[in-house]
């Protein structure tokens, strides 16, 4: 029998109360719409319901959460390696030793704390007054102090204090993109819905944290605190899985898997010497110098300092990284999921398309900048010789309660978004508001009321010394009180409603939404208009088409991530056209071949949240991978989506503003908002913040990521041939029953000294040209892959044949032990300097790299020639690692390996890039 699938549908909300009439709801919560709450019985619903605050939930406690840092394999083997150098009294190597566990526990620590930052953020943004009805008046109280049954009042600005029923309602229009994704002003009404209404489409409700922006009303607090939709979130981010990143993983299992390799040879060593003869305590410590040796004490500084290195090189880019281990993961992606409203488009109306007179017009620019061009049949044209287009843009200009604002940061509207877009494509026509209202002053107006769906404004036009009536709205209810239209030379024609209705259809394809305008003649006496005036009589001048347009980088940034063998998939609460408009513009719609062959424009597939319900197991993983664009989706079905694509493989990075992204932002491998337009809830929810907003910027990220894990690749395979080498010349003494060629003190030294002086260098390494040409790492693959294993394995052996060779042959030439191993520890030291030009890059010469292109690596190269001479000769270094003088004979000896090893490693990649290049 199948398992039971954790169920994906929409989690409906405890009280569906958009199902019940108003009278219904104030029954249910015993409260009055006349005289609100009793004091009394409002402190009463306080002690029982709690205060309207998001309320944190009970973690681990402190101490706890940061011991559990301690609990990861590779932290084990160093607390080991710590252990054993403080048992040989070497303070110094242990201290430091312990010093990058406890940095490493220190970062995670602060990592795991971002989950209550969020739910702060959260609580701070219910931190409002509320003006409610309590004993019959009006008072304006805490938010905090809210309560079910209060009655709260709703005014243009405000931020809507908890979950509300809406009672009256008075052309009131609420801001819900950062709930929703709605990049419209939803109009509110008061007539109850169908329970199964999608949380978008919930007209009668208004909830915790989103903002009026036009009319007023009257509502009935129904939820308040974690019962919010908003507290809903909150929930959803306190649970949601913190995913590890594909480096941190593989890094786990290597650890994983090091530890249990380091443990057997150890014993194995141990073992076989024992039954040799030699004694106990000179088999342990072989076992300790191998343990030491095999351990790769420098790898956890090297990863904390090269994804330090790459935080700082994004930050100069405008991306600010706030969790370490994305820089790595940015590399890794595969998948972006992007919010559509404020990421992808600038969350600005534009109008693109009008059309007036019998013939359309195309408008350039973008946002809210008064700057742009009219175009006819793609020729410029100047609108002021077309009287029709000037006529039906002053009627979008007057018929009009909003402003155009310009200030040192920009340009900005004040008022319904859609009425901003207006403003601004007169504006390009030069016709400026304040300009035009003197010359066209407002008599009278007729607010927009959802039921009549049009506004109407009366103009006495002092150069002819008329009234005129502007009127605007949807185009049904424009086109039924017109009997005729304007033709391009403002004469009266009769109304074509069929090529009007065409012209409608063509818009909406492109996923404009469409306004209409009418004019009618008033008489010079007339100093007000009502409803009777405007039934009918009135001459059609045209339509007006608007959008929220695509940042323009944006397209930049999704094509730069295609090429790079990225999806990109957006998720939006907005209406499935003008998902599939945005989507077509942006380059989401990817055609195929045959599509490409006949030049046939490819459908654009886009799925619902309602669709998503629908679907069974298979069907839903098979459509998530192929769809890349999603409408109506709730937050919820955006958490789902993220968990569908990672349980496919899928590396996810979600990118978002809003409260409703902040939960699939935190459970994506790597989350991503906005700086500027973001919510705080969304910010604190993310790995990395972009400061300016801007979507092009992930592509700079992606590089950096790229580069930043290239370079840790390049110290793990320049670091393991080391801890190879070291192990096996332990394990070849043992079983040959000679004397350790080299001490663990001075594996120590080392290890240490060089992942400071040689690896580390590698952090610093550029990236290599045509990084983003590449196609995302396979999440699946193991860090090392086969030939760099070969590599790692072909160093290894080759250092262990070195230094076990010249320490016999030192030997046998009559030097001392001593003499001896300080040869075998340089040719260690010196073999690993030459291997670090090999590895500038892992596929060509260093000279591909160029020479001079990390300056980085010739200072570390010098300072440890230096180090390693004090090393050798310095008598306080003599003493404290048991080393000794060598002879000129002995430094071209160890100088000989060092060349051989940089040598082979230059074939070896030779002849994979010619095999690579014969396949």
């Amino acid at each position: 029998m199948k398992n039971k699938q954790p169920d994906r549908r929409a989690v409906p909300s405890p009280n569906p109360w958009h199902q019940f009439a108003s009278d219904e709801v104030l029954k249910r919560l015993d409260s009055d719409s006349r005289h609100g709450l009793a004091e009394q019985e409002a402190e009463r619903r306080l002690q029982r319901f709690g205060p309207n605050l998001l309320m944190p939930k009970r973690g681990k406690p402190v101490w706890l959460l940061f011991l559990s840092q301690f609990h990861q394999p590779l932290v084990y083997i160093l607390l080991a390696a710590a252990a054993v150098t403080a048992s040989l009294q070497e303070w110094v190597d242990s201290g430091v030793i312990f010093g990058v566990v406890l940095v490493n526990a220190v970062i995670g620590f602060i990592q795991e704390a971002n989950a209550l930052k969020a739910i702060e953020a959260l609580s701070r943004s219910l931190s409002i007054s509320a003006t409610v009805l309590r004993d019959g008046s009006r008072r304006v109280i805490p938010a905090t102090e809210l309560v079910p049954g209060d009655i709260v009042f709703l005014l243009s600005g405000d931020k809507v204090p908890a979950d509300l029923r809406l009672l009256r309602v008075k052309e009131l229009q609420i801001d819900e993109s950062a709930l929703t994704g709605e990049s419209v002003p939803v109009e509110k009404r008061t007539e109850a819905l169908a329970v199964e209404t999608p949380l978008a489409d919930r007209n009668d409700m208004a909830y915790s944290s989103t903002l009026v922006t036009y009319g007023s009303g009257i509502g009935l607090v129904v939820e308040t605190g974690d019962r919010t939709e908003i507290g809903r979130i909150n929930q959803m981010i306190a649970t949601a899985t913190e995913l590890e990143t594909p480096l941190t993983q593989k890094i786990s299992h290597f650890s994983k898997l090091l530890m249990w390799v380091i443990l057997g040879f150890a014993a194995i060593t141990f073992l076989v010497g024992w039954l040799r003869g030699e004694s106990a305590l000179e088999m342990f410590m072989a076992s300790v110098a191998l343990a030491v040796g095999a351990i790769p004490e420098g790898l956890p500084a090297a990863l904390t300092i090269t994804l330090a290195i790459g935080v700082s090189r994004m930050a100069r880019r405008n991306a600010i990284i706030r969790k370490l281990p994305a820089v790595e993961t940015l590399g890794s992606t595969t998948v972006i999921c992007s919010d559509k409203t404020g990421t992808l488009t600038q969350n600005q109306m534009t109008v693109l398309a009008i059309y007036a007179g019998g013939a359309q017009f195309e408008v350039t620019g973008s946002g809210y900048v008064p700057e742009g061009e009219f175009r006819q049949h793609g020729q410029t044209i100047d609108p002021r010789r077309h009287e029709a287009l000037m006529e039906c843009l002053r009627a979008g200009l007057l018929c009009n309660d909003a402003r155009l604002v310009g200030d040192a940061e920009g340009w900005r509207i004040e008022g319904d978004p859609t009425e901003g877009a207006l403003l601004v494509s007169a504006h390009k026509a030069d016709l400026y508001h304040a300009e035009v209202a003197e010359a066209h002053p407002r008599l009278d107006a007729i607010p927009f009321e959802s039921q009549y769906q049009f506004m109407a404004t009366l103009h006495h036009n002092r150069a002819l010394d008329a009234r005129h009536v502007y009127v605007k709205g949807s185009v049904e209810s424009i086109l039924r009180r017109c009997d005729a239209a304007f033709d391009a030379c403002m004469n009266r024609i009769p109304l074509d409603t069929a090529a009007i209705h065409a012209q409608v259809e063509e818009l909406a394809a492109r996923g404009l939404r469409v306004l209409a305008f009418a004019r009618g003649d008033r008489p010079t006496d007339d100093d007000s208009v009502d409803h009777h005036e405007i039934r009918e009589g009135l001459v059609f001048l045209g339509l007006q088409g608007m959008i929220d347009p695509p940042r323009p980088e944006a397209l930049r940034a999704v094509a730069a991530c295609q090429a790079a063998g990225i999806r990109v998939k957006m998720i939006t609460g907005d209406h499935p056209g003008t998902a599939r408009a945005i989507a077509r513009e942006l380059g989401l719609v990817r055609p195929g071949r045959l599509h490409r062959l006949f030049g046939i424009a490819p459908a654009a597939r886009v799925l619902t949240g309602a669709e998503l319900q629908t679907l069974d197991d298979e069907a839903y993983r098979n459509l998530v991978e192929a769809c890349d664009i999603y409408a109506r989706v709730a937050p919820e079905q955006k958490l789902e989506l993220v968990r569908a694509l990672q349980a496919q493989g899928q590396v996810v990075a979600m990118t978002g503003d809003g409260v409703n992204d902040a939960p699939a932002l935190r459970q994506a491998d790597i989350g991503v908002a906005m700086g500027k337009a973001g919510t705080e809830v969304a910010k604190e929810a993310a790995a990395m913040v972009l400061t300016d907003d801007n979507f092009a910027t992930l592509e700079a990220a992606v590089e950096e990521g790229r580069g930043v894990f290239d370079n840790l690749v390049k110290f793990i395979t320049w670091t393991l041939p080391t801890n190879v080498g070291e192990g096996l010349v332990i394990i070849a003494a043992v079983f040959a029953g000679v004397a350790l060629p080299i001490l663990p003190v001075q594996i120590l030294w080392i290890n240490m000294s060089t992942a400071v002086l040689l690896g580390l260098m590698l952090a610093f390494e550029p990236k290599e040209p045509g990084i983003m040409r590449r196609h995302p790492r396979d999440p699946g693959q193991p860090i090392l892959t086969r030939h760099l294993v070969f590599r790692v394995g072909l160093v290894g052996i080759m250092l262990l044949a070195g230094a076990f060779g010249l320490f016999e042959w030192e030997l046998s030439h009559g030097e001392s032990l001593i003499a001896a191993r300080t040869v075998a520890v340089n040719v260690f030291v010196f073999g690993g300097l030459f291997y670090l030009f090999n590895c500038r890059s892992l596929r060509y010469s260093m000279f591909h790299v160029g020479v001079f292109s990390n300056l980085w690596v010739l200072f570390g190269v010098s300072s440890m020639a230096a180090l390693q001479v004090l090393f050798t000769y310095w008598p306080p270094m003599n003493r404290l690692f048991h080393s000794g003088p060598i002879g000129h004979d002995e430094w071209l000896l160890i100088l000989s390996v060092g060349l051989a090893i940089h040598a082979a490693v230059g074939l070896e990649k030779w002849i994979g890039r010619r095999w690579l290049s014969a396949r």
